[in-house]
């Protein structure tokens, strides 16, 4: 296709036992790279795998359809998110100390900044010009999936946040842990 790039990866839908949807509620499982322009009034294309997932995602005709996006304090990114993602962050801001600097803190960087990017029919969201700005995003998005959220990112300064990331994985050894699945018996899932 003219203007954009091979994707890569996958989008698979999920169900969740626990954490933040109800057992036997889909939940968007978004991984993958992609990389979409930006045309001249600002409006992005979300992945089609994208797109798809989240809507599997959704388990209410009515809620919002579009993405959340707010500035990462990590990197100069974007996070988004659906809906739910967003409820169960604000509620984690609940966990807090009300009135605390951490909460006041995090609240100030998440629930402040973000925006609702609705999807038009095409799946198109209109990125905000401070949105744009701050991740330094011109004429193409890169949407990196990252399980039940996305990141938007500049191409380029994705890339070379990239090979850090994996550097520093493989220098420490790191593993992943993974959670028992409910009524596995030992061995069933890789626990040997």
């Amino acid at each position: 296709m003219r203007g954009r790039r091979p994707e890569l990866g996958a989008i698979i839908p999920a169900e969740r036992e626990s954490g933040g949807s109800p057992k036997g509620v889909a939940v968007a499982l978004l991984v993958g790279r992609h990389v979409n322009r930006i045309d001249r009034k600002g409006r992005v294309s979300v992945p089609k795998p994208f797109r798809a997932a989240l809507s599997r995602g959704q388990a209410d005709a009515d809620a919002f359809s579009g993405l959340y996006a707010f500035p990462s304090f990590k990197y100069p990114a974007l996070e988004a998110c659906d809906e739910a993602f967003m409820m169960r962050l604000a509620e984690g801001l609940e966990n807090l100390d009300v009135f605390s600097d951490d909460q006041d803190d995090l609240a100030a960087v998440i629930l402040e900044n973000a925006r609702e990017l609705p999807m038009d029919p095409e799946g198109r969201i209109v990125l905000t010009d401070d949105l744009r700005d701050y991740a330094n995003i011109k004429g193409e998005v890169l949407f990196v999936g990252r399980g039940t959220r996305m990141m938007m990112w500049e191409p380029a300064a994705y890339e070379a946040q990239r090979g850090g990331a994996f550097e520093r994985a493989k220098s420490r050894g790191m593993t992943l842990k993974l959670p028992k699945r409910p009524g596995a018996s030992a061995g069933e899932d890789g626990d040997g």
